[in-house]
């Protein structure tokens, strides 16, 4: 029995939520916002780490933040959640974003790019010990992650990704796409969807590749598969406020039901169900679903 059942690596940071009218947004010299701006804490990997503990999974978080004001919220977002957390110092400090969320829960993401180096590193020893105290991997594609992989690979634990809205063509994210076992991925950039996911199974470790559609469900491929297989969404238990951390629900959904050994299209079930939860929750908020909601959930559709 290892101490954790997923170590999550990378993307926490801090994100400035902003409602506006509509998308894309109008120019205008200034507007009135209501119901306001505010600045929380939770990025990809602070949500999918989130949504792993609360459908109470072992989780432990790694990932390089500043010591500044919004480095104090993230810490303070895995104190409040119980998610264990070891940070690493980051000097250009703790990574932020401004998130424009529209009324019908859709969002722009501004990321600022200064927070992040090329000699930005996770201490491998740090790394290999958290490694071999674990079960499973969540790697984000932040540029220290990238260096983590084979030392995951050499301790030998399963690697799990999320590519989130790569167009199949930037190099960038191929080496966590090639250097996973289990790979996610949005359908909303990709020119042609089903490529892409044979491009990954094929020059990757991967047996599975999942890509995500929003209100148009999932689709999932394996290696032993003709085609992708296709798992519509999940009707939300309440009204769509916001799609910010939908896909990472989704993720920590479906390796809830990786871990307990379910099989791949009941896993995407449990992703549909955790992403339609995250949706009603609001941007300005940080709530997943939890093991006994989803299991039931589940139970409703079948089985």
């Amino acid at each position: 029995m290892k101490p954790y059942d997923v170590l999550v690596l990378g993307g926490s940071g801090v994100d400035t939520i902003v409602y506006v009218p509509e998308l894309p947004l109008p120019y205008a010299d200034s507007r009135m916002i209501r119901p306001g701006i505010e600045t929380r804490a939770g990025q990809t990997g602070d949500f999918v780490a989130l949504g792993l503990s609360s459908l109470g999974l072992r989780t432990h978080h790694i990932d390089m933040i500043g010591d500044d004001p919004s480095g104090e919220l993230v810490r303070a977002f895995h104190r409040d959640h119980a998610i264990g957390f070891t940070e690493v110092p980051l000097p250009a400090g703790t990574k932020r974003a401004v998130n424009l969320v529209a009324p019908d829960g859709r969002r722009l993401s501004l990321y600022d790019a200064t927070r992040s180096h090329e000699a930005d590193r996770l201490p491998e020893d740090t790394v290999r010990e958290l490694a071999a105290a674990c079960r499973h991997a969540h790697v984000a594609i932040t540029h220290p992650c990238a260096h983590a992989l084979p030392l995951l690979h050499e301790a030998g634990v399963t690697v799990s990704t999320d590519l989130h809205d790569w167009d199949g063509e930037n190099p960038y994210h191929e080496e966590f796409a090639y250097g996973a076992d289990l790979v996610f991925v949005s359908a909303a950039a990709l020119p042609d969807p089903e490529a892409a996911m044979r491009r990954i199974l094929e020059r990757g470790r991967a047996g599975a590749v999942v890509a995500t559609a929003g209100a148009g469900g999932s689709y999932l491929l394996t290696r032993d598969a003709a085609a992708p297989v296709h798992v519509p969404a999940v009707a939300p238990p309440g009204p769509v406020v916001d799609s910010n951390g939908a896909g990472d629900a989704y993720a920590a959904g479906f390796l809830f039901g990786r871990l307990t050994g379910e099989p791949f299209e009941r896993c995407a079930l449990y992703g549909a169900i955790a992403g339609a939860h995250a949706c009603t929750v609001p941007a300005t908020g940080s709530a997943a679903v939890d093991r006994a909601a989803l299991l039931a959930e589940a139970a409703a559709h079948g089985g």
